[in-house]
C-alpha cells in the first residue's frame, strides 16, 4: 500500500485516475478533485470517536466497533474495509456483541438502550428499554435466544430475543456493573461490578449462585475461558485474576499494568489471556506457565476492549485514541491501525493585544485566526500527533504548543515558523505555560513530570517530581515566583519556581483535575475536576474557599475575566458557566455548543470569550449579554474534495468522506 505525504495532494487535478491501494488516512485532500477516479483498495480516513467496544463475529468475517459519538460500524476483516454504519443511539456505544450466527449484532449505550441489528441490511430490529442508567455491556447466550444486558442501574436483564421482551431481572450487586458472559454451556452467567465482586447467576433459576471477593477496585471486564472451567477478570486494582469454577478460589493473580484493567479476553484455545487497560497497552499472559507473553505497545491512551478473532491469530484493541489496533498474536507485531479522524479543539488562546487567537487540534495542527475577520492565517504544521494545549508569549511574538508526539514546539507568530523544537518528556505533553517575564517555559506531561524551559537557549533546566500520574495542567502566578500544576492524582501542587521545591498540596477533588487558574491578582487559584466541581483556593493558605457545583458532566477548562471577579467555565456537559467570585454563585449559563467543550478564554479586554469544543468549532461569546456572535470551524481534512462518480468505494466510505468536507456534484 503507497503512504503519501500529508499535503501532497492538496488541490490536484485527479479526475479519471486509477489510484489503487494508496492509503490517505493521514492526508490533507482539500480541494483534490477525484472525479471518477478509480480508488480501489485505498483506505481514507474514518469516523471514528473514542473507540469503547470492539468485537468479531463468530466466522471471523466482520468485525465491529462502538465509540463515543453513539456509532456502531462494520468492518470486513479480510480488507478492514468499512461496510456498515449502523447510527441511533444519542450517547455513547459502550459494548457490543454478535449472535452465534453471525446474523445480528447487538449494541448498548449510555443512552439506557439495548439495540439490535441486522447485520444484512444495517436496520434496527429492535430497541430494548427498561434500564433507568446507562447500560455497560452487552452478551449472547450461546443458543442465540437470550440477551443479557449490565446497566449502571446495579441490574442484569435478560432479554427474549423473539419477542424483546424483559424475561428477568438480575438484583444483587451493589454497585455499578461494567461486564456480563455466558458459560460456554449458557447454564451460568457471570457480572462484574464496581462493588468489587464478581457474581454467578443460574439462569434457569435466576438465583446467584456464588460471589467471587478479592479485587480491591472496581471490577471491569469477565470472560470463560472455552471450556467453561476458568474465568478471568479484571479490575481497577491494575491485577488480572483466574477463578476455579468449581473450587470457586482464585487460582492466580497477574500483576504487570500500572492503571485500571478495562477488558479481558481467552484466546479460541484456551491458552492465552489478554487483558488491556489505562496504562496504553495491552498484554498476553500464558495461561500454564503464568508468564507474561508480549506487552503491545502503541495506543496512545486508555485501551478500552480487545477481542480474539476467531482462529486466534489476531487480537483487536479499541482505544479512546480514535484507533482499533489489529495485532500478530504470535509476533505481537502490530500489523494494522484503523484511525479515526478527529478535529477537536483543544485549547483556545487570545493573543495579549486581543487581535489573534491560537487554537490547537487533534488534527495535529496549531490554527492562528483574525478576532476581527474570523480569517485563518496561518495553519502551523509540524506535530505528529494531536496538540493538547498553546499559548502566546507576554509580548505575542512566539507561541508554544504541546503534543502527544512528547514535545513542545516554538513559532514565530509572524511567519508561522517552528523555530524550537523542545525535546525531553517521555510521554505526552498535556499543557505548556509562559512565565510573566516570557523568558521560562513550563510544560506538563503524561510521564508525571513538570519541565521549566529557557525559552532562548532551548534548554530544559529543572525537572519537577511530585505527582504520581499524569500532569494535565500548569500556571504560573502573575509575579512569577509560584508555579501550580494539576494532575489525575486529584491534587492541584505548588511549587517554588527559584527553588524548584513543592511547598504545597492541595486535596479537595475527587476525580482528576484536568485544568487550573489563576486569579490576576495572584491571590486565587481555580480549579476543575472531572467530579463536576470548580474549586477556589486562597494561595496564601492553601484552603478551599469555594466549591462550584451546577455542571452535570466533566469540568475541563477554567479562565479567570482580567478583573478577577468572575470566573468561566467550560465542560463535557456542552455549557458555559459564568460565576461570581465573591459570592460563589453561577450568574450565567452559555448555551450554543453540541458538543463537549474542551477550552475557554477570555480576551484581554474582558468584553470576549471564546471557547474551543470537540467538533472542531470555535465560538466568540459577548460577555455581557452572554450571546455568540461569531463562529469559526476548522476545516475538515477532504473538504471540497470531488467523489462524484468515484469507483471502488463502499457506501458507507462514501458516507464517511462526505462527513468530512468530501463533495458530489449532483448535476
Amino acid at each position: 500500500m503507497v503512504k503519501l505525504d500529508k499535503r501532497a495532494l492538496e488541490n490536484k487535478d485527479l479526475s479519471h485516475t486509477v489510484i489503487k491501494g494508496a492509503d490517505f488516512s493521514n492526508a490533507s485532500l482539500r480541494g483534490v478533485n477525484f472525479a471518477s477516479a478509480n480508488l480501489a483498495n485505498s483506505v481514507f480516513a474514518k469516523i471514528l470517536g473514542n473507540v469503547l467496544s470492539v468485537t468479531f463475529s463468530p466466522d471471523g468475517k466482520l468485525f465491529a466497533t462502538g465509540d463515543s459519538d453513539g456509532v456502531v460500524s462494520l468492518w470486513e476483516t479480510s480488507s478492514r474495509r468499512e461496510i456498515l454504519t449502523f447510527k441511533g443511539h444519542t450517547n455513547w456505544v459502550q459494548s457490543v456483541a454478535f449472535s452465534s450466527d453471525s446474523k445480528t449484532l447487538a449494541s448498548v449505550s449510555a443512552d439506557q438502550t439495548v439495540r439490535l441489528w441486522n447485520i444484512q441490511s444495517g436496520e434496527c430490529s429492535h430497541i430494548f428499554h427498561g434500564h433507568v442508567d446507562r447500560v455497560r455491556a452487552v452478551a449472547f447466550s450461546p443458543d442465540g435466544k437470550t440477551l443479557a444486558s449490565a446497566s449502571a442501574d446495579q441490574t442484569v436483564r435478560l432479554w427474549n430475543i423473539q419477542s424483546g421482551e424483559c424475561s428477568r431481572i438480575l438484583q444483587g450487586h451493589s454497585g455499578c456493573l461494567n461486564s456480563v458472559a455466558f458459560s460456554p454451556d449458557g447454564k451460568t452467567l457471570a457480572s462484574a461490578s464496581a462493588d468489587q465482586t464478581v457474581r454467578l447467576w443460574n439462569i434457569q433459576s435466576s438465583k446467584c449462585s456464588n460471589t467471587f471477593h478479592g479485587h480491591t477496585g472496581w471490577v471491569q471486564s469477565v470472560a470463560f475461558s472455552p471450556d467453561g472451567q476458568t474465568l478471568a477478570s479484571v479490575s481497577a486494582d491494575q491485577t488480572v485474576r483466574l477463578w476455579d469454577i468449581q473450587s470457586s478460589k482464585c487460582s492466580h493473580t497477574f500483576h504487570g499494568h500500572t492503571g485500571w484493567v478495562q477488558s479481558v479476553a481467552f484466546s479460541p484455545d484456551g491458552q492465552t489471556l489478554a487483558s488491556a487497560g489505562d496504562d496504553q497497552t495491552v498484554r498476553l499472559w500464558n495461561i500454564r506457565n503464568r508468564k507474561c507473553l508480549h506487552t503491545l505497545h502503541g495506543h496512545s491512551t486508555w485501551v478500552q476492549s480487545v477481542a480474539f478473532s476467531p482462529d486466534g491469530k489476531t487480537l483487536a484493541s479499541a482505544s479512546a485514541d480514535q484507533t482499533v489496533r489489529l495485532w500478530n498474536t504470535h509476533s505481537g507485531e502490530c500489523s494494522h491501525i484503523l484511525h479515526g479522524y478527529s478535529n477537536w479543539v483543544n485549547s483556545v488562546a487570545f493573543s495579549p493585544d486581543g487581535k489573534n487567537l491560537a487554537s490547537a487540534s487533534d488534527d495535529q495542527t496549531v490554527r492562528l485566526w483574525n478576532t476581527h475577520s474570523g480569517e485563518c492565517f496561518h495553519i502551523l504544521y509540524g506535530h505528529t500527533h494531536r496538540v493538547n494545549s498553546d499559548a502566546f508569549s507576554p509580548d505575542g511574538k512566539t507561541l508554544a504548543s504541546a503534543s502527544d508526539d512528547q514535545t513542545v514546539r516554538l513559532w514565530n507568530t509572524h511567519s508561522g515558523e517552528c523555530f524550537h523544537i523542545l525535546y525531553g518528556h517521555t510521554s505526552r505533553v498535556r499543557a505548556v505555560a509562559f512565565s510573566p517575564d516570557g523568558k521560562t517555559l513550563a510544560s506538563a506531561s503524561a510521564d508525571q513530570t513538570v519541565r521549566l524551559w529557557n525559552i532562548n537557549s532551548g534548554e530544559c533546566f529543572r525537572i519537577l517530581h511530585g505527582h504520581t500520574t499524569w500532569v494535565q495542567s500548569v500556571a504560573f502566578s502573575p509575579d512569577g515566583k509560584t508555579l501550580a500544576s494539576a494532575s489525575d492524582d486529584q491534587t492541584v501542587q505548588l511549587w517554588n519556581v527559584k527553588s524548584g521545591e513543592c511547598f504545597r498540596i492541595l486535596h479537595g477533588h475527587t476525580s482528576r483535575v484536568p485544568t487550573i487558574a489563576f486569579s490576576p491578582d495572584g491571590k486565587t487559584l481555580a480549579s476543575a475536576s472531572d467530579d463536576q466541581t470548580v474549586q477556589l483556593w486562597n494561595v496564601k493558605s492553601g484552603k478551599c474557599l469555594h466549591t462550584f457545583q451546577g455542571h452535570t458532566n466533566w469540568v475541563n477548562s477554567v479562565a479567570f475575566s482580567p478583573n478577577g471577579q468572575t470566573l468561566v467555565s467550560g465542560s463535557n456537559d456542552q455549557t458555559m458557566r459564568l460565576w461570581n467570585i465573591h459570592s460563589g454563585e453561577c450568574f450565567q449559563t452559555l448555551r450554543g455548543h453540541t458538543n463537549w467543550i474542551q477550552s475557554v478564554a477570555f480576551s484581554p479586554n474582558g468584553q470576549t470569550l471564546a471557547s474551543g469544543d470537540a467538533g472542531g468549532i470555535i465560538i466568540f461569546w459577548h460577555v455581557k449579554t452572554g450571546k455568540c456572535f461569531k463562529t469559526l470551524r476548522n476545516e475538515r481534512p477532504y473538504e471540497r474534495m470531488n467523489i462524484t462518480g468515484v469507483q471502488g468505494l463502499t457506501e458507507a466510505e462514501i458516507t464517511s468522506l462526505k462527513v468530512l468536507g468530501a463533495l458530489i456534484d449532483r448535476k
